[in-house]
């Protein structure tokens, strides 16, 4: 018979493989956290979703004084959640990050995009409050105000007020997320998580759906069709910034956000700032409200290039002298499709890289940046870095290309729309395209049938394309053939 230590021993050893296996097995993918909410709800069906919320905001410790003002207390009530899926939903939820930069209380959403729960979860319970003047007013500080608040107070003139995105370990089997820049008080997983929150917050007030897992499943696994975004539903992720774009203003942010901030003075015990004092933090809050209009709102989407699996650079890069006065448009001809999930996109990307980086011996991917029909922009040399996607011309263009063959057929709209508005708004907005900057298809420089004829043929009508001045042409890429 086994003696008392050695029971003892081998009790311990259990424990510490369940935990080990638990920590592995924990899901930082948006279906994990859906499944955690269905099987809440099918433990206490008769809880509604606003009850639902709340029990996930008591198990993630959601329960300060700024968001009971507006939710009331998490505290007990109606039948607790099992102590797994308690200590799960704490860990899925609650928001940190670490000083070597790791995001936690993020979740990989099925888009290829990063969605911070807290905000998110607190907006949807913020739609379920009775309709009163002072609702609309919770969902907003709720779920972005006080932050941008908090990114405005603790900014100089040269910090970075918002950002940045960050990458995943693996895309199939999340565990850590790690940020690709020094963060700021509001990285871009809590600003998805805040404008989604907004958004579903408001769909909460109108629709009241009966359960909180199908209004997530809705908004977050919703599958294109052949024809993209152009027929699918409003209210998915991958409208994100679209929808928030038309809940909101920059006056009504701004609004918000100086509201946030008395609350919080409020409950502090402290009077409301005023004179010049107020002056200053109303110069703050418009730059931290500016910033986010312009990167979060008049800026497409953007696939970072670690998130779709890009070979690193070979080599050093050649930066661009910005602004830049062209934007060249081509089509990839192969792949031959368009792309219309993250998973696809992200392969056509490392095909393209593998192509122009084996077979063209090129140092990377040529293309600045690639639109597929799944709603999102892909990183391929970005902004700085001169490409390899016009001979002659790297150096005073950017060269931007729709995945797919458009001799017969066009890009969807909402593509063509990422690029011909937001991308160049967003590079406008920012200094990389000059503000006369001219518009131009791959086969006007170089002999070639790219973009294809559908696509040449669009992009003539639109704003700022222009003819060929050979003149200018030749003076301003003289020498430039590097790749």
């Amino acid at each position: 018979m086994m003696d008392t230590g050695c029971w003892r021993w081998t009790l311990v050893l259990v424990v510490v493989l369940f935990s080990i296996y638990a920590e592995a097995s924990f899901s930082r993918h948006m279906d994990g956290f859906i499944k955690a909410v269905r099987r809440l709800e099918d433990e206490d069906p008769r809880s509604n979703p606003a009850a639902i919320l709340k029990k996930l905001r008591r198990a993630a410790g959601l329960n300060d004084a700024f968001i009971q003002h507006f939710l009331g207390d998490a505290g007990a009530g109606g039948p607790e959640m099992g102590a797994n899926l308690s200590v799960y939903i704490r860990k899925a939820v609650h928001h940190r990050v670490t000083e070597d930069g790791e995001e936690h209380g993020v979740v990989l959403t099925p888009d290829g995009t990063t969605v911070a729960l807290t905000p998110l979860l607190l907006g949807i319970e913020a739609g379920y409050l009775p309709r009163a003047k002072g609702a609309v007013q919770a969902l907003y500080q709720l779920t972005l105000t006080k932050d941008l608040r908090l990114s405005s107070k603790h900014t100089s003139p040269h910090t970075k007020l918002l950002g940045p995105d960050g990458c995943w370990d693996s895309v199939t089997s999340p565990q850590v997320f790690t940020l690709l820049d020094s963060p700021s008080m509001l990285t871009t997983a809590q600003l998805n998580g805040g404008m989604d929150g907004v958004i579903l917050g408001m769909e909460a007030r109108s629709r009241r759906p009966l359960r909180l897992s199908r209004l997530l499943m809705e908004y977050y696994c919703t599958q294109l069709e052949s024809k993209g975004l152009d027929a699918a539903p409003r209210l998915i992720s991958r409208r994100r910034r679209d929808n928030f774009r038309g809940l909101t203003s920059p006056p009504m942010l701004t609004r918000q956000v100086v509201k946030s901030l008395e609350l919080q003075r409020k409950l502090a015990g402290r009077s409301k700032k005023v004179g010049n004092e107020k002056k200053q933090l109303m110069a703050l809050v418009r730059a931290g409200v500016r910033e986010f209009v312009h990167e979060y709102m008049d800026c497409p989407p953007i696939i970072p290039r670690c998130m779709w699996g890009a070979q690193p650079y070979r080599g050093t890069p050649t930066n661009l002298s910005l602004p830049l006065s062209f934007l060249y448009i081509h089509h990839t001809s192969t792949p031959g499709k368009p792309c219309l999930t993250f998973q696809q996109c992200s392969a056509d990307m490392r095909s393209m890289q593998r192509f122009h980086q084996e077979d063209r011996g090129w140092n990377d991917i040529g293309y600045s940046f690639v639109a597929g029909s799944d709603g999102y922009i892909y990183e391929g040399r970005s902004w700085l870095w001169q490409g390899a996607h016009t001979l002659g011309h790297n150096s005073i263009g950017y060269g931007v290309s729709f995945i797919g063959d458009y001799m017969i057929h066009l890009p969807s709209q909402h593509s063509m729309g990422l690029v011909r508005d937001q991308l160049t708004s967003c590079a406008l907005g920012g200094g990389r395209l000059t503000a006369n900057f001219t518009i131009q298809g791959h086969r006007q420089v170089v002999t070639t049938s790219c973009p294809g004829d559908a696509l040449y043929n669009e992009i003539k009508g639109w704003e700022h394309f222009g003819e060929v001045d050979q003149h200018i042409q030749r003076k301003k890429s003289h020498g430039q053939t590097k790749i």
